[in-house]
């Protein structure tokens, strides 16, 4: 059964648009501002959500998101309670596909099984684990198995190489390209050698291609508009949101014009 996310890939293609995905952090302002800011996204035509889930280390994110991240654990943000406001706006009739982007360590302190029945519950779509590799992605993808499930988003980068093949073997959803070496929210540093490792990626990728990374207008990713299926915007994003106070109107209004530009390169 294809999920929320799958049928949204597949609409982009009759369309023949590109994908817009946002990264929020989960929690702020608060975990009713942040009900509001996923609405404002939805009506603003953004196509997938990722939700990032405060944690304590998040290894493969910048400045920016660690410290939205530190920002949300303070407030007290934690999965039950992001699991309780997914609930919410699912009964509120919100359809945009939304990933979890988390660590490994959330899902393993929760219990997977008890992880993956929430998820199914509260209507999520996909999951990001940037700490887990190919080679321990058994227990989660076993738990994951169950009917309504969410899929896991698989992650290469310039180095993944010759394990692009095998990272992507039965892989769902799109393919997360990260565009540079190291952590999220550096703008513009473009590997130098992005652009062939992107078509590579195309190549033997059977579902769409997604670059993020250092993303913070629809024209930077204009080089690559022919090899990739959409963008993701993270760090400058939450940069956004921290300067308009977290102004649903201001995620509104950032989202619909990157989205239109986006699909006007």
């Amino acid at each position: 059964m294809e999920n929320r996310i799958e049928q949204k890939m597949k609409l982009l293609k009759e369309k023949g648009e590109k994908a817009f995905i946002t990264y929020m952090t989960a929690g702020l302002p608060n975990m009713a501002g942040s009900k509001e800011l996923v609405k404002a996204q939805e009506q603003a035509g953004t196509d997938v959500v990722e939700l990032g889930i405060p944690f304590s280390d998040p290894v493969a994110d910048g400045p920016v998101i660690q410290n939205a991240s530190y920002k949300s654990i303070q407030l007290g943000t934690n999965l039950k309670k992001v699991f309780e406001m997914m609930r919410e706006l699912r009964a509120e009739g919100v359809q945009i596909p939304i990933v979890f982007m988390m660590y490994y360590n959330t899902a393993l302190h929760f219990g997977l099984d008890y992880f993956v029945e929430e998820c199914i519950a509260s209507g999520v779509d996909g999951l990001i684990i940037p700490d887990l590799p190919l080679e321990e992605q058994g227990e989660i993808k076993e738990a994951l198995k169950k009917e309504g499930a969410p899929i896991l988003i698989e992650l290469v980068s310039p180095v993944s190489a010759g394990r692009v093949p095998g990272i992507l073997n039965g892989a769902r959803g799109f393919v997360y390209c990260v565009s540079g070496m190291g952590v999220t929210g550096q703008s513009g540093n473009f590997h130098r050698e992005l652009l062939h490792y992107l078509s590579e990626v195309k190549k033997v990728s059977e579902i769409p291609v997604m670059m993020g990374f250092g993303i913070e207008q629809a024209k930077d990713v204009a080089p690559m508009r022919d090899v990739i299926d959409g963008a993701i915007v993270g760090s400058h994003f939450i940069r956004l949101l921290e300067a308009n106070d977290y102004k649903p109107k201001a995620a509104q209004e950032y989202c619909s014009t990157f989205k239109k530009e986006l699909n006007e390169l």
